[in-house]
């Protein structure tokens, strides 16, 4: 029963996600000296640095508002271990985290050690789940403590090379990119179909490593969930 029960679940988020041109992604871990994404072009509502998002690189600085129009800088979190989450409100994947998998325990219990954790909506207007009204809405339903930053242009996001919601990176307290990637290795959302046999939640680990001066055991993997709603 529980099988089916797991298998009836994978099959509505696949669904829900295809029809906006998505599918979950298995999580598998890489080595941190992977290639980076390519830095976004165009107009930038921020001064982000020239260089794109790497592993063991400083992580590129950027502004973005928040929900009530107040610029918050990742510069200023220095000297703190920043958790940073791409989010969609209305993705199933970042639905079932919230409510059932690692993100409804993971920002409470890093906030309480000292962490900084924020959102960021990269979708484009009109886009499925995008704007401050609809990431408001997801705040409220989700319990959600912390910031939600607006980034409707994509270019903190492409700059980041954030490809799905959630998509997950943990800055080190000298700022520096020390991971990317899933939540977790449960690409079900919920935690219950780790690909490993065991559940193991990498943004815990990073965090918890960096905390201990340490560098975490995984640098990166694969996000799974929607694609992040860019404008193109």
């Amino acid at each position: 029963m529980a099988k089916n029960r797991l298998l009836l679940l994978g099959l509505v988020l696949i669904s829900a996600c295809r029809s906006n041109g998505d599918g979950p992604k298995p999580t598998a871990a890489v080595r941190p000296e992977a290639a980076p994404a390519k830095a976004a072009e165009g107009p930038k509502p921020t001064q982000p640095s020239a260089a794109p998002a790497a592993i063991g690189s400083p992580a590129p600085d950027f502004t973005l508002p928040d929900l009530d129009g107040k610029s918050v800088h990742l510069s200023d979190f220095r000297g703190k271990v920043v958790v940073l989450e791409w989010f969609n409100p209305e993705c199933p994947f970042v639905k079932a985290s919230h409510t059932q998998g690692s993100l409804v325990r993971s920002p409470g219990m890093h906030l309480t050690e000292g962490a900084v954790w924020l959102a960021i909506n990269s979708g484009a207007p009109g886009k499925q789940g995008a704007g401050p009204d609809k990431s408001r809405a997801g705040a409220e339903k989700f319990a959600m403590k912390y910031p939600i930053l607006i980034d409707e242009t994509g270019a903190v996001g492409k700059l980041y090379g954030a490809e799905r919601t959630p998509h997950m990176y943990v800055v080190d307290a000298k700022g520096v990119l020390v991971y990317r990637g899933a939540i977790d290795n449960s690409p079900d959302g919920i935690g219950e179909s780790p690909t490993d046999g065991k559940l193991v939640n990498y943004v815990e680990e990073a965090v918890h490593a960096v905390l201990a001066g340490k560098p975490p055991a995984v640098a990166e993997t694969k996000a799974y969930g929607c694609s992040v709603k860019y404008a193109n």
